[in-house]
């Protein structure tokens, strides 16, 4: 039934527009009561405070059929705003289906810069524009602040460009022009950032140009200072739809404000618990403040869920509860329980990454309950992209098809590319496909000229890039910085090279000794104490390239240098660097030309909007979710967001969801136990399956123990290390060495030593965990572990089990 009465908002209408009005709309018939109540609601400010999976696309798309179906607006006086081309086009193929018809003369549905390209085109003038301008891309971008930077005799290295431009950008999503920059913001770029603010938009203008801030910045400027060209297109734009709302910056903000200020025919919507880009200017206030900003605004709420089963919406609503800047709501279903959450703890890390390899070739099979799943079916979301490196190498081991969402695949990534050129270089001098990626990587002033002298130099002499890089300074081809620089690189290359010879005594994961029966090691050169992990990451500091990305202040940058960790951790399950990249090339050409049904992988930020029968949540552990970053940078707010990050996460599985934590992982080097997240104390425990076999937390953990127990209060859990096994571990281990990894390469092995341990003991070690020794020949034991298999391993590094605190 349309929302129209004839005996009253059509009383006096003409015949035309009674017998539109009484049009069959049999869209509204698909809808529920929240649904059709948001769509037939026309008049006036709405928020449509759409929960995750509650169909909001469906009912903002049934709202501009009906506004057409109706005869309120015709297609070009309907504004409709999304933040996505993707969406944009969705939407419109949906109104063609609702319609029965192509959609045609719909000019204003777009993204908020689609649309204000449009605008600033038709009115480029008033801001000192032509029409013609150019979109700089961001490497124009930062090519022209480099420019300013030079220009004002600025260090670039202290304050490089991306700096500047990730200033600017966030300047422009606050609609601050450089006049309008408040005080607190002054001190920006060394008190320097607004006045090279109004060069960088000066220069922009003499070039005709804009940046893609400029889009809505100018247009907001526009209609702040021309009232007539505000009123024009407030009588042109009827209805105002606004998906996403809660993701809205200041700039876009005020852009709607201004538009939807007269006839308040505007419909937001969004959902605040779903508010995750706070980093990149997104404002939740926006959405928070609606009613206020619009008083006599009808909010309608819709919560009945299409997507998860009634635990996974409790376990959801659980966590998000924990939040106080809400609107709230509560998502139902009328869909059949299903499986509980399901939480896990795992030892560490690549434990975690077998585990869920495991778990995911089972459901692949039917398991429990449950029918098989096709692996297309099933996704793995991280809160950061460095935890995506030990899927890949499980999976990539053990031939599980994956693909990464979002972004390369970790060995893939411009970072990690760079830094196994380097290894390649320094393992194989001959490698000149990895020298030339990196011989001016970072910059050292090597342009094209001077890198084709290498080359020609390499080609007439018949040798590699490096050697021909040696006869080019040893004849002074090459000089200046460029040559003193190049001169660093090649003393480097060599001395590297070095470090990397002469056979080593095997280690492990955790760089514990691990006996081989081969002759015995010979002393190395260089360092008789460096391993390939540590060389690994001398390399990576000693060339620049960690520094390099260091001082680089893009948004992504933070990542880069977590990946670059995450790399060198991959080297600790290889003898050398040889080995490790040997790994690598094999295991990247088996993931080729397979194009069937894989695994999705990808962060909690790129699942946003996509859903998945099976969802798998690892490494949730206080200081990586919630990200301790956030929290630092942002506190109580931060905190907040990486709740609303977790609802998020939860929200992106429909039948199965498994969230799991590591209680150790190595951080720069060196085993740190990790906390439960306190996210998992917001669980509600009846909605949840414990899995954690009995030990790893106190024995709370166990399947048959009550969840509270082992998540009580993460005060208990800290308690558990002041236990006397625990000290007595502590205290041997504060008996070693300061670098354990040192004194596990100067092992010697005592074969007439009487061992404490007998065939049979059941024993534990750090890294390996629980295991029942097998053969024991002096002070070296032959261990079988439950979770690592049969390892040889130095007995001063295994601890009796009874003397284990859990």
């Amino acid at each position: 039934m349309s929302s129209f009465d004839e005996n009253d908002a059509f009383e006096g209408a003409s015949l035309s527009a009674r017998a539109i009005a009484a049009r069959p709309a049999p869209y509204l018939d698909e809808l529920n009561p929240a649904q059709r109540a948001a769509v037939e609601a026309l008049d006036g400010p709405v928020l449509m405070l759409a929960g995750a999976g509650t169909g909001k696309t469906k009912a903002l798309t049934a709202r501009i059929v009906h506004l057409l179906n109706t005869g309120r607006a015709q297609p070009n006086e309907i504004l409709s705003v999304t933040f996505t081309n993707k969406a944009a086009r969705e939407m419109k193929d949906r109104v063609g289906r609702m319609l029965g018809q192509a959609v045609e003369g719909m000019p204003w549905l777009g993204t908020f810069h689609a649309i204000c390209v449009k605008l600033l085109r038709r009115h480029a003038e008033l801001v000192g524009l032509k029409s013609n301008f150019t979109i700089l891309d961001t490497d124009d971008q930062i090519r022209l602040l480099k420019q300013l930077i030079a220009a004002n005799n600025i260090d670039d290295k202290r304050w490089p460009a991306r700096q500047l431009a990730g200033i600017i950008d966030h300047w422009k999503n606050r609609a601050w022009t450089p006049a309008q920059v408040p005080g607190s913001e002054a001190g920006a770029f060394n008190n320097r950032g607004t006045e090279l603010y109004d060069q960088y938009q000066t220069r922009l203008r003499e070039l005709n140009a804009v940046d893609f801030g400029d889009l809505l910045l100018h247009v907001v400027t526009i209609f702040q200072t021309h009232e007539d060209v505000l009123a024009q297109y407030r009588r042109w734009f009827k209805y105002i739809l606004v998906d996403e709302y809660q993701d809205t910056n200041v700039a876009q903000y005020l852009w709607l404000r201004l538009l939807a200020g007269e006839h308040k025919n505007i419909c937001c919507v969004g959902d605040d618990d779903q508010s995750i880009y706070g980093w990149r200017g997104a404002e939740v206030g926006n959405i928070l403040r609606f009613e206020a900003d619009f008083p006599g605004a009808q909010v309608v709420r819709l919560e009945q869920n299409y997507r998860s089963t009634p635990h996974i919406l409790a376990a959801a609503s659980g966590v998000i509860a924990g939040n106080e800047d809400r609107l709230g709501k509560t998502l139902w279903t009328e869909a059949e329980s299903g499986e509980k959450l399901r939480l896990i703890g795992h030892w560490d890390g690549e434990e975690e990454a077998r585990w869920i390899g495991e778990e995911i070739e089972a459901l692949q099979r039917g398991t429990r309950r449950l029918p098989p799943f096709d692996l297309d079916q099933i996704a793995i979301l991280v809160r950061a992209s460095h935890q995506m490196r030990a899927f890949e190498d499980r999976f990539l081991t053990i031939g599980l098809p994956y693909r990464v969402i979002g972004g390369p695949r970790f060995y893939e990534r411009l970072e990690s590319r760079d830094a196994m050129a380097y290894f390649r270089v320094v393992v194989s001098p001959d490698d000149d496909l990895a020298f030339e990626r990196i011989v001016n990587t970072p910059k050292r002033g090597l342009g094209d000229k001077a890198q084709q002298t290498i080359q020609g130099i390499a080609r007439a002499n018949g040798v590699s890039l490096v050697d021909g890089a040696r006869i080019a300074l040893a004849n002074g081809d090459i000089k200046g910085k460029g040559g003193a620089a190049l001169r660093q690189l090649v003393d480097d290359l060599a001395r590297w090279h070095d470090l990397t010879r002469g056979p080593l005594l095997a280690f492990d994961e955790d760089d514990t000794a691990v006996i081989d029966d081969g002759p015995a090691p010979q002393p190395r050169f260089g360092d008789p104490d460096l391993n390939h992990v540590e060389l690994a990451q001398i390399i990576l500091d000693e060339s620049g390239y960690t520094a390099m990305w260091q001082n680089d202040k893009s948004p992504e940058a933070p990542g880069r240098l977590e990946n670059l960790k995450e790399l060198v951790k991959a080297l600790e399950q290889f003898d050398n660097l040889s080995g490790f990249l040997e790994h690598v090339a094999l295991i990247m050409d088996n993931a080729q030309g397979d194009d069937g049904a894989k695994v999705s992988i990808m962060t909690l930020h790129a699942a946003k909007g996509l859903e998945f029968p099976v969802v798998f949540l690892p490494g949730w552990e206080d200081g990586l979710f919630p990200s301790q970053r956030s929290m630092d940078e942002t506190g109580l707010k931060g905190l907040e967001e990486e709740r609303r990050l977790a609802y998020v996460g939860i929200t992106r599985a429909e039948q199965l969801c498994t969230i799991s934590f590591a209680g150790n992982r190595r951080v720069f080097g060196q085993w740190q136990s990790q906390l439960p997240s306190r996210f998992i104390d917001e669980l509600p425990e009846d909605h949840v399956e414990v899995l954690t076999p009995p030990g790893l937390y106190g024995g709370g953990y166990g399947a048959a123990s009550p969840m509270q127990s082992g998540l009580e209060t993460r005060a208990s859990e800290a308690n558990v290390y002041n236990s006397p096994g625990w000290k007595r571990m502590q205290d041997r281990s504060s008996a070693r060495p300061q670098s354990q990894s040192r004194e596990s390469r100067n092992t010697v092995i005592d074969l007439k030593a009487v061992s404490a341990y007998t065939v049979g003991d059941r024993v534990f070690h750090q890294k390996f965990g629980y295991g029942a020794v097998l053969g024991i020949e002096g002070d070296k034991l032959e261990i079988d572990f439950d979770k690592a298999g049969i390892k040889k391993v130095v007995a001063r590094f295994i601890t009796g089990a009874d003397d284990v605190p859990f």
